[in-house]
């Protein structure tokens, strides 16, 4: 009994996106909170663009008020933002089944898979050949 209980305290999921990748854990609560790395998020997240994608998993969807508790790693702020999108959306999704749909239509559980393209021998960068002269 007592292990059921602990799973049922938070649900976890993993957001990625280009090289950030995001460990999310949705409680239960009384108010939306955010604790992002040990940091609220207007303190980790300044600009008002980045609030709005990580808010938009609970706009699409009414739902219960949850408190969300992320661990964030690599990549730049967008990419993290998008990537703690994505966490909160599964999150959701395990949570009430009934949710996946709505959340799903909304776009919110594709993962975006384009990754920065490794450098070719050879190639300065990617695609980017050396310049050529004839003499």
């Amino acid at each position: 009994m007592a292990t059921t209980e602990l799973k049922k305290r938070y649900i976890e999921a993993v957001g990625r996106r280009k090289e950030s990748v995001a460990r999310v854990r949705i409680t239960k609560s009384t108010q939306y909170s955010y604790k992002i790395n040990e940091k609220s998020l207007e303190e980790y997240f300044p600009v008002a663009e980045l609030v709005s994608i990580i808010e938009r998993p609970f706009k699409t969807v009414e739902t219960d008020k949850f408190s969300v508790s992320v661990v964030v790693r690599g990549g730049g702020i967008h990419s993290q933002a998008e990537s703690i999108a994505l966490g909160i959306a599964r999150a959701l999704s395990v949570h009430d089944t009934a949710l996946r749909q709505p959340i799903k239509q909304a776009g919110l559980l594709k993962r975006d898979a384009r990754i920065k393209e490794r450098r070719k021998f050879g190639l300065k960068k990617a695609r980017k050949s050396p310049q050529w002269s004839k003499r």
